[in-house]
């Protein structure tokens, strides 16, 4: 029962905290969990945000391309005919090879910085003191004004800007400007940009968002293309629109990540408070268990305990039975040897008597001397059975184990189950006298030969061999005794005559003696130590 709730205890506290550690896991995977998915929502939002927003500026990009395009053809529809064809076949006329041929200011040449920008400068003076340029201004003016385009610019096909809305860009040279190149090729380019200052038809604006058009101008009736435009529109409300719009969607995802947070902290709260119940719930079912085994081992324990008495009291019955059983042999045996032995001395006398008138006579004494020997072997016979059934203390007393050992075997002659079995005694000449309690040893000797005769192979029919062993070991005496059973008709093949429930019987008995008694097929030794045999005496 201490072993028990020792272990038992161990063993539940061992599961219970690795329910504990377990459970603990789960509930951090769980906060990891949430973890990552809030993350994960934040991150699809921003990049939802991301994308609607380069999505909205692209929209915006290619709407206002869509208006320049519809833009252009009305403005060329209204002006080209009429004012800017003329114009740029007169622009066109005007030598531009001389100012190209001028290096760039970052190319390091001899000629001052500004020579080509300052001659591309005086081809805009001359290009606006061409006739017709005054009204075609005037046109352009009175076309665009109070309208969202901030600017416009006309180019020929060399790539040089015969009119600009703000005069200090005519002139210019784009032909390197990829827009320029692009809408040449047939292709509108827009760009998007902000300016801090901006000169428009009405004047100078600030802070604004300007979306940049190039947009070729084709030929009425025909794809070939003459001129490029470029358009600056206002897209500054738009803009703002998107920023505003975009910002809204930020603060929308900003409290649906705060949303999401305070759920994810809920729903931490109620796994954890989940889990607490469920541990609740199995310590619960873990402290049930503990208690339902630990009754059941406790009513095992008066179980065990209670056989352990009621086994004591059979083995006091046991030695008491067979204190009074060699009690009643003792008796019986010195009856045989009163009753027995007086008749026997008269005739032994008697007998004596008639040898000797016999031998005076001279006549002869063979019947005399033959009643003599018969009743000397009468005498022994009753001596041997008294000797072994002489009451004797149940205290340790130092006796010769070879003399118990050969009085039991005379003993056990006269029973007929042991006339046709062969025995075979081999003592030790040197063997030590040993305390030994005699009734006890006695007792087991006669169990263990009577467990080898008990092979029924019939009456008078072959029982086997006995072999009887004793030698002296350091600190003891060893008694081994052997059985071979016959086999006749096939009774006794593969019997183990020592298997039965009397060996632990007379495993008590030599075990309360101090000693030892151990069994192998067909072989037992009992073990008689000096030191277990002191303490217990």
């Amino acid at each position: 029962m201490r072993y028990f709730t020792l272990t038992s205890l161990v063993a539940f506290a061992a599961v219970v905290l690795a329910l504990a550690f377990l459970q603990w896991r789960e509930s951090v995977f769980f906060a990891e969990v949430q973890r990552d998915q809030s993350s994960f929502f934040s991150r699809a939002q921003l990049d939802l945000a991301r994308k609607q927003e380069e999505s909205a500026r692209g929209n915006l990009v290619r709407v206002h391309e869509a208006a320049h395009v519809n833009l252009t053809r009305l403005f060329a529809n209204v002006l080209w005919d009429s004012d800017f064809s003329p114009f740029v076949a007169r622009v066109q006329a005007l030598p531009v090879e001389h100012c190209r041929a001028l290096p760039a200011p970052a190319a390091g040449a001899t000629a001052p910085p500004d020579a080509r920008r300052a001659c591309f400068a005086e081809l805009g003076e001359r290009i606006q003191a061409l006739p017709g340029f005054s009204a075609l201004d005037a046109h352009a003016y009175a076309t665009m004004r109070s309208s969202s385009v901030f600017k416009i610019k006309v180019f020929d096909l060399r790539g040089i800007t015969v009119y600009s809305s703000d005069h200090s860009q005519i002139g210019v040279d784009a032909a390197d400007n990829r827009g320029w190149q692009s809408a040449m090729a047939g292709r509108p380019a827009s760009e998007l940009t902000h300016r801090d200052r901006f000169s428009t038809f009405e004047g100078v604006v600030e802070n604004r968002a300007l979306l940049s058009s190039y947009v070729p101008v084709r030929a009425p009736g025909s794809d070939a293309i003459v001129g490029v435009f470029e358009i600056y529109s206002d897209a500054t409300d738009f803009l703002a629109q998107l920023d505003s719009a975009a910002a809204e969607a930020g603060s929308l995802a900003a409290a649906n990540r705060e949303r999401l947070q305070r759920t994810a902290a809920q729903n931490q709260l109620a796994v954890d408070s989940s889990s607490e119940r469920l541990m609740l719930i199995v310590g619960g079912l873990l402290a049930l268990l503990y208690i339902a085994l630990l009754l059941l081992v406790r009513n095992g324990q008066r179980i065990i305990d209670r056989q352990a008495r009621a086994q004591e009291a059979a083995t006091r019955r046991e030695e008491r039975w067979h204190r009074e059983k060699m009690a009643a042999l003792a008796a019986m045996a010195a009856n045989v040897s009163h009753e027995v032995g007086n008749p026997l001395a008269t005739i032994s006398m008697l007998a004596q008597e008639i040898a000797s008138q016999q031998a005076k006579n001279g006549s002869a004494g063979g019947q005399a001397a033959r009643i003599i020997e018969e009743a000397r072997r009468i005498g022994n016979m009753t001596r041997q059975i008294a000797d072994f059934a002489a009451a004797r203390r149940e205290t340790l007393e130092r006796v010769d184990i070879n003399q118990m050992v050969q009085a039991v075997l005379d003993f056990l002659c006269f029973d007929r189950r042991f006339a046709s079995m062969e025995i075979d005694f081999r003592p030790d000449s040197d063997l030590p006298s040993h305390p030994v309690v005699p009734d006890k040893l006695n007792e087991v000797l006669m169990n263990l030969l009577q467990g080898c005769a008990e092979c029924d192979a019939g009456l008078g029919g072959p029982r086997g061999r006995i072999r009887i062993e004793t030698h002296a070991r350091a600190g003891g005496v060893v008694i081994r005794v052997g059985c071979e059973c016959a086999v006749g008709e096939g009774v006794c093949a593969g019997r183990d005559p020592f298997g039965d429930s009397r060996f632990e019987a007379m495993r008590r008995r030599i075990a309360s003696m101090g000693g030892a008694l151990t069994r192998s097929p067909g072989t037992v030794e009992i073990v008689l130590s000096d030191a277990a045999a002191s303490v217990s005496a």
